[in-house]
């Protein structure tokens, strides 16, 4: 059985490269009845383990919003004046007492996460003339309230600049299961897919960008991919997406 990064690449030398049948099988050394099995293949959900996610520092869930707040503070201090994870631990203590029962390590891990969220680099773009028919995806922060509570979750955004178009599914996370399920849910909002999506590099697509550019695809969005039929396409890292509003 062959890999899902060698299943695409057959699929990619016939649909995009114009090869034939008899030029995929040599160049992937496979016979052609399996050429001919993964370029019919319109199947390629997989039945994944059952996962249960262990929440993030939950004793920490009371502080999270206070926490938030200083950091999201910090986005319009100079870089010297930002919190350090040792001073949130100590602003923590100084106002809760006793009542604060974390440690500094489990504030410095949170806080670290947070900060390269918050802060994490953007050096590239992509133009702003954009073909009919592609589209961008990225998720960001959100904030919001279902039934009255409030939530910390991730807004993925699919635009499509040519046409100022855009659109959004809230999640409480930011993972494949994520990905697909709000791409899926536009898809069929829309009543169609992108030939081509743009991504910024996240761990659920890449799982890893090697020294020449090329990446790794995860085996999950590749089955994805060829399900819907759209073309995936990559900014430089680290990239954000612009063009569109």
């Amino acid at each position: 059985m062959l890999t899902m990064t060698q299943t695409n690449g057959i699929r990619t030398a016939f649909f995009y490269e114009g090869n034939n049948i008899s030029q995929v099988a040599r160049d992937f050394k496979v016979d052609r009845k399996t050429v001919r099995k993964y370029i019919g293949q319109d199947d390629w959900h997989e039945v994944p383990p059952v996962v249960v996610a262990k929440p993030l520092h939950p004793k920490l869930d009371p502080y999270k919003s206070q926490i938030a707040e200083w950091l999201m503070a910090d986005k319009q201090a100079k870089k010297k004046q930002r919190h350090t994870a040792k001073r949130v631990y100590d602003r923590l203590c100084e106002i809760h007492g006793d009542n604060f029962d974390c440690s500094y390590r489990m504030v410095a891990s949170y806080v670290a996460l947070r900060k390269k969220e918050l802060f994490k680099s953007n050096s590239c773009h992509l133009p702003l003339v954009h073909k009919v028919g592609e589209a961008q995806v990225d998720f960001g922060e959100v904030e919001f309230y279902e039934n009255g509570i409030r939530h910390e979750g991730a807004a993925l955004n699919v635009s499509f600049p040519q046409s100022n178009a855009g659109y959004v599914q809230l999640f409480k996370g930011e993972n494949q299961e994520c990905l697909f399920t709000g791409l899926r849910a536009i898809f069929e909002h829309i009543g169609g897919v992108p030939n081509r999506i743009w991504f910024d590099n996240p761990s659920t697509v890449a799982s890893e960008i090697r020294k020449d550019g090329e990446r790794k695809l995860t085996d999950g969005f590749l089955r994805f991919k060829q399900h819907y039929g759209f073309e995936a396409a990559f900014c430089l890292e680290p990239c954000t997406l612009r063009g569109s509003s």
